[in-house]
């Protein structure tokens, strides 16, 4: 498919540029000056009103002013998607970059305010360096500095300290005779970029871990430093927590729609295109009618397995199916099972975070004989994704085998209980998709990491960040991970997906 040449749309991807920011700022200030006076007597009066009403009506509850609680504001700067770690941890970012506090106004939207079904907090909690791709690597030991460092950018005043509960033992992943080379160029890449991984022999790996069947095994690497697994629900609390801290607005609340501008452009190829421009962002509240457009300049799509359907309320991927409209952001739920089991004689403390190349994964959870466990199935085979509910069936018939095998202890194992979540698969190249849409010049993504979101969300938060106040990235270059390579079909695959 020939999509043409639509380099020059990068014109029209809207950034704050440095050199306008004292002048934007003052006239922002002295508004938002002039608003609080403004709004503070009005809401003066309206108290003394109800106060009236409630003195005149004894014993009744009605009030002529019922104002819902949690509405966002009418308008902000930038509205996020998504109350997730990657959302919160863009809204922190975007408040440590700005240059005067306040001068941002970010507003983080998330439908779920239990997080009983978020991504995040039903995940397994790992964080590794064994990518096959530079900028993962990159990414996550960038994640794990910050991790290793996090009361120094998280604490609050006046608030007890970020615990983690950072569990460092490296990943060991094992290969056997046909995938045993691209081990070996995947360890390579990963020593290039700075990370501390070494290979195994089957011989060093009985030594290290002798209660580990090695049959089938050739090689394996092991993560000697920046590799573990810690509290998701503990750093996405820490992350929510400092972004209020700076004035972050929360609002809980589903993202229904936009409203946008719109204009034609002519391509280099005298294509022409219809450029849209979000103006609003509707917000239904939860259990009522009643929803808030939130007026806005950029928003950031960080909406995880749901972004893709988000996307497509502006109308991304609605056009002919063989040009650059028609192409969808090509991110769906996949379902994924966690089993956690009871094993006494199990492996113990020096557990790594196995991967098995038959596709099988563990780690110890606590100190009292209990693991987690699980695997991807099968393209074939992947489970409906309409409900959360764990099919007990792929345990027994495809997980415990494979895991017995190379763990013989895991025979006499309990399963003790099991949860589901899902993955913001990426179905393009399973990595993550950063950066505006072309078509949608302010629409920023951050989605579609297919699994290692979560140990990555610091260093993306900030890499997202920077795109949007300083117009490119000038910490990690990402820009092999933009949106641009799906629209020009040019998969970036990463090699070591779990």
């Amino acid at each position: 498919m020939t999509i043409g040449n639509y380099d020059n749309l990068s014109c029209f991807v809207p950034t704050v540029k440095p050199d306008v920011w004292q002048s934007v700022i003052w006239r922002r200030h002295w508004g938002r000056h002039q608003a609080f006076f403004l709004f503070s007597e009005l809401d003066s009066h309206l108290r003394a009103f109800r106060e009236k009403a409630a003195a005149a009506m004894p014993g009744s509850d009605w009030t002529p002013f019922h104002l819902t609680p949690g509405l966002p504001p009418e308008r902000a700067d930038i509205v996020i998607v998504g109350g997730g770690v990657m959302g919160w941890s863009v809204a922190y970012w975007l408040k440590r970059k700005e240059q005067v506090r306040n001068a941002v106004r970010v507003v983080v939207v998330e439908k779920d305010p239990t997080y009983s079904q978020a991504s995040t907090v039903l995940s397994a909690g790992g964080i590794r360096q064994q990518f096959s791709l530079p900028e993962n690597i990159q990414l996550s030991l960038a994640s794990a500095d910050f991790l290793k460092n996090i009361n120094e950018h998280l604490n609050v005043v006046n608030e007890d300290p970020v615990d983690l509960q950072f569990n460092h033992s490296g990943y060991l992943f094992t290969a056997s005779e046909n995938a045993a080379h691209i081990m070996e160029a995947n360890h390579k890449t990963q020593m290039c970029v700075g990370a501390k991984v070494i290979l195994l022999s089957p011989a060093q790996i009985k030594e290290r871990f002798p209660w580990m069947n090695t049959d089938g095994v050739v090689l394996a690497s092991y993560g000697l430093e920046n590799e573990g697994w810690f509290d998701p629900w503990t750093l996405l609390n820490a992350l929510r927590r400092k972004a209020i801290s700076m004035g972050v607005h929360q609002c809980f609340g589903e993202v229904t729609g936009f409203k946008s501008s719109s204009h034609k452009v002519e391509t280099g190829d005298g294509d022409l295109l219809r450029l849209k421009r979000i103006t609003h962002v509707n917000v239904q509240m939860p259990n009522s009618l009643e929803k808030q457009p939130v007026e806005c300049a950029i928003v950031v799509n960080t909406a995880g397995a749901n972004s893709g359907r988000v996307a497509e309320m502006i109308g991304i991927g609605h056009g002919p199916k063989d040009s650059m409209p028609g192409i969808p952001v090509p991110v769906e739920p996949r379902k994924r099972y966690i089993y956690v089991v009871h094993c006494p004689d199990g492996p113990g403390l020096d557990s790594p975070f196995l991967i098995d190349y038959s596709g099988v994964y563990f780690r110890r959870e606590g100190l009292g004989g209990n693991y987690i466990t699980g695997m991807s199935p099968e393209e074939s085979e992947e489970p409906d994704i309409s409900t959360l509910d764990v099919d007990h069936d792929f345990f027994h018939n495809n997980v415990w085998p494979r895991l017995a095998h190379r763990v013989p202890a895991f025979e006499s194992l309990k399963v003790s209980s099991a949860w589901a979540g899902y993955y913001d698969y990426n179905t393009f190249d399973q990595n993550g998709i950063l950066g505006a849409h072309p078509l949608v010049n302010n629409m920023y993504f951050a989605t579609g990491f297919s699994g290692h979101g979560l140990q990555q969300s610091p260093a993306v938060g900030r890499a997202v960040a920077e795109l949007i106040l300083d117009g490119r990235y000038t910490t990690l270059d990402l820009s092999a991970l933009d949106l641009k390579r799906i629209l020009y079909q040019e998969p970036m695959l990463e090699r070591n997906i779990v």
